[in-house]
Formats: structure tokens, C-alpha cells, sequence
């Protein structure tokens, strides 16, 4: 019986998310089509359609951290993921317009990677040329002062570890850059939508971010021991806050 309310509920929820969709979509897209300076509206309107939604659908955060985050600051930011409720996670969390690194299959679907597509850098992980395209380009938003935002670990988190091992490219691009990392720890999406079901339920997301990570002098261990101090210092908030 819990189940059949359970599929109620994501029936509604994805509705609910695909008319938001519809209606704000264009609100969205025509700002940065006419100037990119539009991205302030844009995100005015990406955080409606998240911030909308998840009211109405009883979905709640907690957001603690953000003193570390100096608006003129830009930043790569790096979170753990573990559901796909990260998406209207990252809009509502970061108080600043910035870019994703997203995976290609997103932009095949209708509609949604078309507007999403105007603030991602689709990547075909697969491919070394296509992460090699998605890194140049990230150089460039970066290099006009915005954010950016990476899931290091590649893909969701299906796991009982508490992260996946890191690729190496957002950090190398931290030191090649000069732009710092910030950590952004992630609770409690999971259970929103539980691994290896499609089922949504309410509940609450918790965001915690830390102090930003300095990119080391380049050298020949640099990228490497970089990963790993990232990496630990996101584990060990994922740690930590799970006790909360």
C-alpha cells in the first residue's frame, strides 16, 4: 500500500516538474540567448522552477556553509552524488550563476536538454576527446569569472561506499586555472530517491560546504596529491554529517 502511494506521489511529482518545465522553460533559455549577461534572470527562473517544485512536492533543505562563498569569487565546486535529486540540489544551494559538467545522455531528452543544455558542458565520458572538449571549454567560463560544478566521482553513487574514486581533470583544472575548490557535501537525497528505485518521497536535503581548497604549485605529484586532499576533505563532511 505504501508503494502505491509511493508511485501516486512521483506520478505527481513528475508532472509537476515537466509543467514547470513548459511554462518557466523559455523564461530560462531567452536571457543568455540574447546576452550572457542574462544568466542572472536565467537563474532567477532555474531557481523557481527548482524552488517551486520542491515545495510542492514537500521537499525540503537545509543549507549550512555559506559564509565560504565570496560572490566575486568564481569556484569549482565539487559535491558527491547520489541521486537525482541533485539537480534542483545545486541551483538552490550555490548563490551564484556557474555551469555544470553534465553527462551527454541528459541531452537527448526532450525539452529538458535543451534548456538545461544552456548552463551544462555536456561530456561523453567515454570518449577522451569529448573530456578533453568539455575541460576546454570549462577553462573558458572560468576565465570570465563564473563558477563551475563537478561530480567527480563520474557518476551516481550506487554503492555502500561512501564516495567512488575521482577522476583526476577537475582538479588538474583547479591547478592549471588558479581557481579554487570548494567542497559541497550532499545528505539525504538518497532517501528521497532510494538507490535502485524510481520511487520519490519527501524529505529533506541537507548541503553543507567548507572551506575552499587553494590549488597547489603545479609539479609532478601536484594533480594527484591534490585529488586525494579533496577527496578526503569531502568524505570526511560526508562523515561528519551523517551522525547529524
Amino acid at each position: 500500500m505504501i508503494k502505491f502511494f509511493q508511485a501516486i506521489y512521483t506520478i505527481y511529482s513528475a508532472l509537476l516538474f515537466i509543467s514547470l518545465m513548459l511554462l518557466l522553460g523559455l523564461f530560462i533559455v531567452i536571457p543568455v540567448m540574447v546576452t550572457e549577461k542574462g544568466d542572472r534572470l536565467s537563474f532567477f527562473f532555474i531557481r523557481a522552477w527548482a524552488g517551486i517544485w520542491s515545495l510542492l512536492t514537500g521537499i525540503r533543505y537545509e543549507i549550512q556553509g555559506l559564509e565560504f562563498i565570496n560572490p566575486n569569487q568564481p569556484y569549482i565546486f565539487i559535491f558527491n552524488h547520489r541521486s537525482f535529486i541533485d539537480a534542483p540540489v545545486i541551483p538552490i544551494a550555490i548563490p551564484q550563476t556557474l555551469k555544470a559538467l553534465g553527462k551527454m545522455e541528459l541531452s537527448k531528452i526532450p525539452v529538458f536538454g535543451w534548456v538545461v543544455g544552456k548552463f551544462a558542458i555536456w561530456v561523453d565520458r567515454t570518449s577522451t576527446e569529448s573530456r578533453k572538449e568539455s575541460l576546454a571549454k570549462l577553462v573558458t567560463i572560468l576565465s570570465k569569472g563564473k563558477s563551475v560544478v563537478v561530480a567527480p566521482e563520474g557518476t551516481r553513487n550506487d554503492t555502500d561506499e561512501t564516495l567512488l574514486p575521482f577522476h583526476k581533470g577537475a582538479f588538474r583544472l583547479s591547478i592549471e586555472t588558479r581557481i579554487p575548490i570548494l567542497p559541497m557535501a550532499v545528505l539525504g537525497a538518497d532517501q528521497i530517491m532510494k538507490r535502485g528505485s524510481l520511487l520519490l518521497k519527501p524529505g529533506k536535503v541537507r548541503i553543507y560546504f567548507s572551506q575552499a581548497l587553494q590549488p597547489p604549485v603545479a609539479s609532478d605529484s601536484a594533480v594527484l596529491d591534490f585529488t586525494d586532499q579533496c577527496r578526503n576533505r569531502l568524505e570526511a563532511m560526508v562523515l561528519a554529517h551523517e551522525e547529524d
